[in-house]
């Protein structure tokens, strides 16, 4: 089969398109046959060395194909091993693409459970793009962050595949979404997929400005950080508000006031991924609120992996990157 490897860590050069030894099944996994993966900021790290693959390495979280097995259209589902506890994975949970190689190839095998029936009216490309991010944030949102209808949340950053994910089922839960971007355009796209505002957080009061956009200027109910500004995050939120921080792409270290923190009643909570039960929720919740699919900002093909990667680096879009593989 056809797939992208890593021999050595670094640059986005470092991935090339080479013949290797089909994928195979084994004991309760299946192989799929991909016809599209998505690219996700986790992707770049495996690629870095942060997550230490072993090498050579097909990298992949993200992808949607044929189960070799049934013929069956399937989205692949990147948790693996989460184990029975709702509540936090298992010790040997993985995201797929870390350990065991990815999905940036022709095949994949993956736990049976792991090959979800495809969801229908979603394109190849948009079924690629809905799993990590997807289950994500359904999880941060909903399971973590409690969000209910008629709440305020906000997204710091509006052009990520998390943030656009969360301004659509935010928005289709009927809460009232504000993002945060850099970008008075991305700032507008997020509108168009729902949000109610935006601000510019390259201003220096832009934690000012977003509590304004709140009623009473009290703050939000609920704050998303998927890139690590925990204290401006915590000040944008009103008293009992819920801190949910599921990345950190611009920070990964935080420094923060707890006595202003405890005696505002604070909730801090982590998360990654999602459980197989989570995923389910996500498609059952799709279903009924006729949630928009994934935002596709740029696909390109299987064998321009680098391109894909610098453009994803590069901050320029606005959504998912996905990789074509047909």
């Amino acid at each position: 089969m056809r797939a992208v490897v890593l021999h050595r860590f670094g640059a986005a050069d470092e991935l090339r398109l080479e013949s290797t030894p089909d994928a195979t099944e084994r004991t309760g996994w299946v192989v799929v046959q991909v016809r599209a993966s998505a690219l996700n900021w986790h992707d770049v790290l495996v690629r870095q060395g942060v997550y230490r693959s072993p090498l050579p390495h097909v990298p992949g979280a993200d992808g949607a194909g044929v189960r070799r097995d049934t013929g069956e259209p399937v989205v692949v589902l990147p948790s693996l091993h989460w184990g029975t506890d709702q509540a936090a994975p298992s010790a040997g949970f993985q995201i797929l693409g870390d350990v065991e190689r990815g999905t940036y190839a022709e095949l994949v095998a993956v736990p049976a459970e792991c090959a979800v029936p495809k969801p229908p009216g979603l394109s190849w490309a948009q079924a690629a793009a809905l799993p990590l991010v997807g289950v994500t944030t359904f999880r941060a949102l909903f399971t973590r962050g409690r969000l209910a209808a008629g709440e305020s949340l906000l997204v710091l950053g509006a052009s990520g595949g998390v943030a656009t994910s969360a301004v659509t089922l935010a928005a289709a839960a009927g809460a009232r979404v504000v993002v945060t971007s850099s970008s008075p355009d991305k700032v507008d796209r997020a509108k168009a997929l729902g949000a109610a505002d935006g601000v510019l957080h390259t201003e220096h009061d832009w934690v000012d400005a977003a509590r304004r956009c709140t009623p009473g200027n009290a703050g939000f109910d609920l704050v998303l950080d998927p890139v690590g500004r925990w204290n401006e995050a915590v000040r944008a939120l009103r008293r009992g508000g819920r801190l949910v921080v599921l990345g950190a792409s611009v920070n990964d270290t935080a420094r923060m006031d707890v006595r202003s923190f405890y005696f505002g009643q604070y909730d801090l909570l982590g998360t990654t991924m999602g459980s197989p039960a989570d995923f389910a929720g996500l498609l059952s919740f799709m279903a009924e609120t006729n949630a928009p699919p994934p935002v596709i900002d740029r696909t390109f093909p299987l064998d321009a992996a680098a391109d894909a990667h610098r453009h994803l680096e590069s901050g320029a879009g606005f959504g998912k990157v996905v990789l074509d593989h047909v």
